[in-house]
């Protein structure tokens, strides 16, 4: 006797036979419910022979007719019977201790199981399972080879059978109402989805056995089919680790996972429900008995890739897709033409700005670019599926659409360079892939190999220096970017001689394109006049300086020809219309971060200056945010980049994240037009020494801790009662206070000087005490130092107290004459005095001066920005500096300063990425952060 399942538990029946394959005797009386099959079965012999295959002809009875004759033992019955026996009591058991649950058959049938399954259970049913004679579960398992069910698993299918027919009794019916889980089992209508869920749930909840990892492996379609259908074959895991096996081999008990057994067949066909509520075919591949595979139309493959398999992922269920199918077209957006068209002029001294560009779409096959006509059958493909080359491929809706409207809008040209640069056009909101083609390719070609151009430029026959291999490179570039007729950044670090370069820029379009190069025009801060005026004189001495500064100005434009230089200043330009009135053949704005702001009245005014080319030149690119990258490389190549409004919105996120995917765009874009090296590089000035940073923490005198918690404690409880522009002020405002109550209470509190006593400031100050301690080791060292503070006041009040100590001192403020600032800087520079003090302001100070006597730089008060810290520190680490250069930071200890300190590192992180953050951020903290900075304490 074997047990015969069914998709129904209810329909399952016990097959009677003969182990020889003989007939058996016809009963003189058989319940209407017997009937004769003929059935294959795998008969098991005994010690160890190989099985046997044989068709036998015997009686089916239901397992509920049965039950009663079975549960007794009879006197000569067959091994087969007695086998059965424990797992029958076993499930009359489980229906006596009501362990059993309503469930729907996989096509949808009401039916009872066994349940749950417990640890305790499933032991039960092992060890009846071992009580069983061969004959009791011989039905075949597998064709080839032949495999028979292991007993366990055909225990199982008789645990239902049991309780479906024990719970569906004839009395069911009239107590409960006729249904699916009370009536002899029929065909039901259609179960609803609701249904199905709650049923799905139940079985959840009776079945701990997780259901394994699904994954449906789609199959290549047969290259000889004409309309073609894909395979889909299911695979499971039992956890993410293993690699996926075919469900067939489970099925049949070819693989021996222990986790991977016919026992997860009702968790598997659960979760392809759950699956088929995403793409509905899964449904059919749940109805089968033992789901295997599914065959798909191209309209249903197209639906999975489309559609279905992102959310299938979403619940755990993935797809394996072929390459060869999949993944092997791709489009892209192609810029310019093939015609010859000129697009583009290089080498004329401007771009074509009233030109629009080609843009329309090509499709590529593993990257080798599809012929016109097998574009055009692409687009009348009237199937998902297309067979190209020899291969089936699935065509997605972009590209099949992409190939029908292959033409694009025309780009205007410098759209179309900006796009074929940065390898990405956005079009109505969707980033696309480009490639450039044409004269447009080779322009872009030609502006990515300029800084390895392999023809350098020679130096200039009126240069009167040697110029290093790196400022070598520089001349090379510009000469070769400007001579595309494009504008550049030079934002070497401080000290690398970007002015040296600059010089010998202008002698080499002297000298190469003579009349055609024009005059030159030099913009810069008035500090740097005189630098400009005397390193032209040093390096070009040939070349004829007009410098127009000052009321005494004059301009002569006949006498203005291309060996000339004209030195201004921004303020100058902003209120001579001379300067824009004069047609330039190359224009330099030093420290071009004056124009960062492009709305503020020089810029405007720089922008007003005609000029052949555009030139700017400047340490720091980039001081808080990228929009003044922008205002700067816009006013080297105006249009290229775009508004400030679209480029901030495309790469605004690198100013937070450097690493984000906008950052590789931003870096292709600008990379033809910015030459940016430090110091830190490899091979970059290798003389030059390094920098030691100190950083001395000192403690608040009584008085300074006194005003520094009167001050907060009375401006927090402003701030927390304000908003806006109210509480930025006062944010500020308390920020401001803390940092002077930090650097002495007579800065704070505003007092006169001409009675300060140095013995009375340094007490009450733990920072000037410091600098005191420090200054007294420098002289004893014979070494200068520059001082610099962000507070004019406090300079002058480091200059009483210095003096007043015997120390030589200078101090130079954004007040300062620039006729005296030179001398102060040359009277600094040649001191006698082994250790002269130079105290400078931050702001008018830190930018454009060389200052290598120093050897040590102290920072009394730190700049709260990276950049300008550095440049600061690079008035004495620049090019002429031949011993190390120590930087000292005075911090006062559990203050903001020592807070912010912590912050800075970060911060120096973002400006390597062409950012830095302003004070000003720091108002957008919430009252709990802002007060976790200002309170005074330890960190």
């Amino acid at each position: 006797m074997t047990l015969l399942p069914s998709r129904h538990p209810g329909r399952a029946a016990w097959m009677l036979f003969q182990a020889d394959g003989t007939p058996l005797p016809t009963p003189r009386r058989l319940p209407p419910p017997l009937q004769p099959v003929i059935r294959d079965l795998v008969l098991a012999g005994a010690g160890g022979i190989m099985p046997r295959r044989a068709t036998v002809t015997g009686i089916a009875v239901p397992v509920g007719l049965a039950l009663p004759a079975l549960l007794t033992r009879r006197e000569g019955e067959h091994p087969s019977v007695t086998g059965w026996r424990p797992a029958l009591r076993l499930a009359v058991a489980c229906v006596a201790q009501q362990r059993v649950y309503p469930a729907l058959t996989a096509d949808g049938q009401g039916c009872w199981r066994i349940g749950p399954v417990t640890e305790a259970l499933r032991t039960a049913v092992t060890e009846a399972a071992a009580r069983m004679a061969p004959e009791g579960h011989c039905l075949l398992a597998g064709q080839s080879p032949l495999r028979v069910l292991a007993p366990e698993h055909a225990l199982w299918p008789l645990l239902d059978a049991v309780a479906d027919a024990m719970v569906r009794t004839p009395s069911a019916a009239p107590l409960l109402g006729p249904g699916p889980f009370t009536s002899t089992p029929a065909p039901e209508p259609e179960p609803t989805p609701e249904l199905w869920a709650w049923a799905d749930a139940i079985e959840d909840a009776a079945d701990p056995c997780p259901a394994p990892r699904l994954t449906l492996r789609i199959k290549e379609p047969d290259t000889g089919e004409q309309t073609p259908t894909v395979q889909a074959v299911l695979h499971l895991a039992a956890d993410d680790q293993d690699e996926p096996v075919s469900a067939s081999s489970i099925w049949d008990g070819q693989h021996t996972h222990p986790a991977l057994t016919p026992a997860v067949l009702p968790g598997v066909r659960r979760a392809l429900r759950r699956g088929a509520r995403l793409f509905p075919p899964l449904g059919d591949l749940a109805a089968q008995e033992r789901p295997r595979r599914l065959t798909l139309s191209a309209e249903e493959l197209a639906l999975l890739h489309d559609h279905a398999a992102a959310p299938l992922a979403g619940v755990g269920f993935a797809v394996h897709w072929p390459p060869a199918l999949l993944g092997a077209l791709t489009a892209t957006a192609v810029i310019g033409t093939h015609d010859g068209a000129d697009e583009f002029t290089p080498g004329s001294g401007f771009l074509a700005l009233n030109r629009l560009v080609d843009c329309r779409w090509h499709i590529s096959l593993d990257g080798d670019p599809l012929t016109e006509d097998e574009m055009t059958a692409l687009a009348d493909a009237a199937w998902p599926l297309i067979r190209m080359r020899g291969r089936w491929l699935l065509i997605d809706p972009d590209t099949a659409r992409r190939a029908r409207h292959r033409d694009l809008a025309p780009l205007p040209s410098l759209d179309a360079l900006a796009a074929a640069l940065s390898g990405t056009l956005t079009l109505d909101g969707e980033t696309l892939d480009v490639r450039a083609a044409g004269t447009l390719a080779t322009l872009v070609d030609a502006l990515r190999q300029a800084p390895d151009d392999p023809r350098p430029v020679p130096p200039p026959t009126g240069l009167n220096a040697t110029l290093r291999h790196y400022q070598q490179r520089a001349l090379t570039w510009l000469a070769h970017t400007l001579g595309l007729g494009f504008g550049a950044l030079l934002a070497d670090d401080m000290g690398l001689g970007k002015t040296l370069t600059t010089i010998a820029l202008h002698l080499h379009r002297a000298e190469t394109a003579g009349a055609a190069a024009g005059p030159t025009l030099v913009v810069c801060p008035a500090s740097l006049i005189t630098n400009w005026q005397r390193e032209i004189a040093r390096f070009a001495p040939d070349t004829a300086v007009v410098r127009y500064h000052g009321t005494t100005r004059t301009l002569d434009t006949d006498a203005l020809d291309h060996t000339t230089v004209v030195i201004t200043t921004y303020g100058t330009l902003r209120r001579d219309p001379a300067v824009a009135a004069t047609q330039w053949g190359l224009v330099v704005a030093d420290e071009a971060q004056h124009i960062k702001n492009p709305a503020s009245a020089t810029a405007k005014a720089l922008r007003d200056v005609p000029a052949l080319a555009r030139l700017a030149v400047t340490g720091t690119p980039v001081e808080n945010t990228l929009t003044e990258l922008w205002a700067i490389l816009d006013w080297t190549n105006s249009g290229l980049f775009g508004t400030r409004a679209a480029f901030r919105a495309r790469y605004g996120t690198v100013e937070k994240d450097p690493d984000a995917p906008a950052a590789a765009g931003l870096a292709r874009l600008i990379a033809p037009f910015m030459l940016r090296r430090r110091k830190t590089d490899a091979g970059i000035a290798p003389e030059l020494p390094g920098k030691i940073h100190h950083h001395r923490v000192v403690a608040l005198t009584d008085e300074q801790t006194g005003l520094y918690e009167a001050i907060v404690r009375d401006t927090m409880h402003k701030i927390t009662t304000s908003s806006g522009i109210e509480r930025r002020g006062l944010v500020l405002k308390l920020l401001q206070a803390l940092r002077q109550i930090c650097n002495a209470p007579t800065l704070y509190l505003k007092e006169p000087l001409d009675d300060a006593e140095p013995a009375g400031l340094a007490r009450r100050s733990g920072k000037l005490a410091a600098l005191d301690d420090l200054a007294a080791t420098l002289a004893d060292r014979g070494e200068a130092a520059l001082v610099f503070t962000g507070y004019v006041q406090m300079g002058r009040i480091l200059e009483h107290h210095l003096r007043a100590r015997g120390r030589s001192v200078r101090f130079l403020h954004g007040g300062t004459p620039p006729a005296r600032r030179q001398h102060l800087v040359d009277a600094f520079q040649h001191d006698p005095d082994p250790a002269p003090v130079f105290i400078l302001s931050v702001k008018a100070a830190g930018t454009g001066l060389t200052l290598t006597r120093a050897e040590h730089v102290i920072h009394y008060d730190r700049p709260w920005n990276p950049a300008v810290e550095d440049q600061a520190t690079d008035r004495a680490h620049r090019i002429g500096q031949h011993r190390t250069v120590q930087v000292h930071h005075l911090i006062t200890e559990g203050t903001v300063e020592d807070h912010i300190n912590e912050l800075l590192a970060r911060k120096r992180a973002l400006t390597d990425a062409v950012l830095t953050s302003g004070e000003g951020a720091l108002t957008e903290l919430d009252d709990s952060e802002l007060a976790a900075l200002v309170t005074l304490g330890t960190r």
